[in-house]
Formats: C-alpha cells, sequence, structure tokens
C-alpha cells in the first residue's frame, strides 16, 4: 500500500475509534512499530492527533448540535459571509443549498432573484415560499430534526438527474488532512452527490470551522472552487488553495 494512503487509512481509522494503541494501528495495517510511529508522526503534525501514554487520540472532533442552537451562534459573521457568497448567484441559475445555519442567511440575499433552488433545508423552503420567483425542488426524504433536513439514500437518484450550476454547501468541521466534514451520516452521501453533480461548489464557513474534523469526510477540500469566509485562514490553507486554485473570498466588515 503506498504510504500516503496508508496514513489516510489510519487516520480515518483513529477518527472512528477515538483512541486506540501502537499495538492495535501494527495488527490491523500490519505494517512495523517503527513505521507506524512515523506515520503518526506525520499525523500529529497536521494538528488533529495527539499522542497519548501507549497509543494516540483524536482531537478537535466536532460533534453535531441543534440545527436552533447552531443558528444562534456567530450569527453576524454567518450573515456577511452568506451575503459575499451570494454575489455569485445571477438570474437564471440552478443552485443548491446545503443545510446549515449559513447557507440559511442566503435566503436575505437572493430572494429578489429568478432561479431554481434545491434544498434539502426545511426552514429554507418555508422561506422561499413568500418569493413565487423562487423555484424550489425539495430533495424529500427523512426529516432529521437535529438539522432541520431531508435526508434518505432513496432520493439519491433524483439528484443525480440534476444539472447544478452552483452548490453553496455548509461545513461542520474542515482541514487539509480530513477535507470537508458532516456530523450526520444521513446527510453525507446527498452532500456527496451534489459536489459531483455541480459545475462550481461554494463551501460557507466561518473561521471556527477551521482546523475541525466531524464524524465523515463528504469530499476532500480541493474539490471546492470557492472558500467563503469571514477573515483570512492561515498560511497552509493559504498555500493549499493556491496550489489547488480555490478562489478565497473573505466577506466584508
Amino acid at each position: 500500500m503506498l504510504k500516503p494512503k496508508r496514513i489516510k487509512q489510519i487516520q480515518d481509522y483513529i477518527m472512528e475509534h477515538n483512541t486506540v494503541s501502537l499495538d492495535e494501528l501494527v495488527n490491523v495495517f500490519n505494517v512495523s512499530k517503527n513505521t507506524i510511529r512515523r506515520d503518526i508522526q506525520e499525523l500529529v503534525e497536521g494538528g488533529e492527533i495527539k499522542k497519548v501514554y501507549g497509543g494516540v487520540t483524536a482531537v478537535n472532533i466536532t460533534t453535531l448540535l441543534s440545527f436552533n442552537d447552531r443558528k444562534t451562534r456567530n450569527r453576524s459573521e454567518k450573515q456577511r459571509i452568506a451575503k459575499a457568497a451570494a454575489r455569485y448567484v445571477n438570474d437564471g441559475d440552478i443552485i443548491y443549498i446545503d443545510s446549515g445555519t449559513t447557507t440559511l442567511e442566503m435566503i436575505e440575499y437572493i430572494k429578489h432573484i429568478n432561479l431554481t433552488l434545491i434544498t434539502s433545508n426545511l426552514d429554507f423552503i418555508l422561506g422561499a415560499l413568500p418569493y413565487s420567483n423562487l423555484n424550489v425542488i425539495s430533495t424529500g426524504g427523512v426529516l432529521e430534526r437535529k438539522t432541520k433536513s431531508f435526508a434518505s439514500i432513496k432520493n439519491t437518484d433524483l439528484l443525480k438527474a440534476y444539472n447544478i450550476n452552483k452548490a453553496f454547501m455548509a461545513s461542520t468541521g474542515i482541514s487539509i488532512s480530513s477535507g470537508v466534514t458532516n456530523s450526520s451520516p444521513l446527510e453525507s452521501e446527498i452532500k456527496q452527490i451534489v459536489v459531483e453533480r455541480s459545475r462550481e461548489v461554494f463551501l460557507l464557513v466561518d473561521r471556527c470551522k477551521f482546523g475541525k474534523h466531524a464524524l465523515m469526510t463528504y469530499c476532500n477540500l480541493d474539490e471546492i472552487d470557492y472558500l467563503v469566509t469571514d477573515s483570512m485562514p492561515g498560511g497552509d490553507y493559504l498555500e493549499y488553495a493556491k496550489q489547488n486554485e480555490i478562489k478565497l473570498v473573505v466577506a466584508d466588515e
């Protein structure tokens, strides 16, 4: 197995089990303890795994809070990010609005545009109701109450049929090594398909999401075309964005 692939699998294993011993990693991946130590050191330097006595543990894991709890946090930053992202929406676009408290704020800035909106978020559907110029398509499925979104493995075929101009995505946490992550397994498959089907992908995240990860990765960071945030990220993210031709958009104060 190539080293980068092995390190990614080791990282995923640690994230899934939270804390593991070095001996366990040696047995699972069938490599020497020295190899495991070297691989672990690379992950430790990435800042998402730390050493503990006899093994390693995951750090910066973000759990899923209720939609209403998240909605009140950093509200002004989310509004600025949403406003900045909305500038890229044009008349006649077919866009996907992801379920998230930042993407929800976009309704105020696009409600006057003639659009087709595809979304899984209940609050966004209700917010769009008064505006006849917004043609709303719901993904349907089972209501996930914590996220106020519809999620079901049965509606993925429907999504695959849509040609989406622009997708405005949310995330529980992002990092260079773990990519764009989400805490809800029910939503992750839908998010993956949306990223694959969209001509341009916009990721809307505030500064608190950087360097954190949640349960599942739904796409790699290099699959994003625009990274929209409220403040300039660290140098490692700036370099990564430059290398992978990701346009960084920092919202106005």
